[in-house]
């Protein structure tokens, strides 16, 4: 019997057979030290993603294998989106096991968001989910903030166990183990990363010293994130790439702001308020008053109001309403996109998102 050979870069069993199926690779690269399939190829030198073939349960087959191990569970999530990138099932799938909250992405948040107070705040959301965080660390995979703090909590919560790596699609998951290992062995660049969703597609056993070994699983496909609804150049231009600035807006009541053509907020009532929004600073802001609104989208989306492009709005779903009433100090979270302050209760207002994914209301961050 051959011997089963994996792509170094997302875990598959390496095939020669069809270039259609997960693990293609022609038959002259099983000669090379390190095999990476076509897709994870074209990924790393062309930027470009193919989809495969993998369903919803094969990505919680591979999670269910957890809850039957003794393992310290790193769940990172991204913090600019929490909502959109928390696992409805992780507690399920944690078991017994300890669970170290990594929120990634630290770097683009305002600096003005006090960081304890995000912890906090992390903790209170997790448990509020049904799952007690042993404990709660904040890091930037990209900028390679936090990872001291990072590696010591793995080293004293893991107890010579193996070391798991869950979390959504799109979080930087692997951005965050490959830096883990050039922390660790110097090695660079030994996962295939990627801004799309859904890179990793098998686990990948990275070996730690003590001969147990770290695991990256595959990202979950959580179907409320923004990202599944938009083409890749809408999501380049919505996730934040350094600190968000946050944009102030003197609202009159019955004034809506447009997020591209992706999202939009309503001001229905409350009197005069300074609205503050937190979104990647690529993407345009466009107020209107409410009365125009459903004309100018109608008219507008996909040429004033963008992204999307004309083409990219073919496949994004129409927007619904959420409606909220303000009581105190509030954030509405556009799932994937980001947030918009109401500085004080007694307002009215309603968020519209492409059906699918979410808008919730929470106690303000900021």
């Amino acid at each position: 019997m051959t011997e089963e050979i994996r792509c170094i870069g997302c875990g598959a069993i390496i095939q020669t057979e069809d270039p259609d199926k997960i693990g293609y690779a022609p038959k002259s690269s099983l000669n090379n030290e390190q095999v990476i399939c076509k897709r994870c190829f074209r990924l790393k030198h062309y930027n470009e993603i193919q989809d495969v073939a993998l369903t919803d349960d094969d990505f919680l087959r591979i999670l269910n294998q957890i809850s039957s191990k003794q393992a310290l569970i790193v769940y990172v999530v991204d913090i600019f989106d929490f909502d959109g990138s928390w696992l409805p099932g992780l507690p399920r799938f944690a078991g017994s096991n300890p669970v170290l909250l990594v929120g990634n992405k630290e770097d683009v948040l305002p600096k003005s968001l006090k960081r304890d107070k995000l912890t906090r705040w992390m903790r209170t959301r997790a448990k509020e989910q049904g799952l007690a965080a042993t404990d709660v660390v904040l890091v930037s995979a990209e900028k390679g903030h936090g990872f001291d703090t990072l590696l010591e909590k793995i080293e004293e919560l893991r107890n010579g166990q193996d070391v798991y790596v869950v979390g959504c699609t799109n979080v930087g998951k692997s951005t965050l183990i490959n830096r883990i290992i050039k922390q660790a062995s110097g090695e660079n660049n030994v996962i295939t990363t990627s801004q799309f969703p859904g890179t990793t597609l098998d686990k990948i056993e990275i070996p730690l010293a003590d001969g147990n070994v770290l695991v990256d699983t595959p990202g979950i496909i959580n179907h409320h994130q923004m990202a599944h609804f938009i083409d890749t150049t809408t999501l380049k231009a919505i996730t934040p790439k350094k600190e968000v600035k946050p944009a102030v807006f003197q609202l009159n009541e019955e004034q809506t702001l447009f997020l591209g053509a992706l999202a939009r907020l309503d001001y229905v009532s409350g009197g005069r308020k300074s609205l503050v929004v937190y979104v990647s600073n690529n993407l345009p802001i466009h107020r209107t008053k409410l009365e125009k609104a459903d004309a100018l989208y109608e008219k507008q989306a996909g040429f004033v109001l963008q992204p999307p492009t004309e083409e990219g709005m073919k496949t994004l779903p129409k927007l619904v309403p959420y409606t909220f009433t303000v009581k105190d100090k509030a954030d509405i979270v556009f799932s994937g996109l980001g947030w918009v302050t109401i500085p004080e209760g007694g307002a009215k207002v309603t968020a519209w998102v492409p059906e699918g994914v979410s808008a919730t209301i929470r106690t303000s961050l900021v």
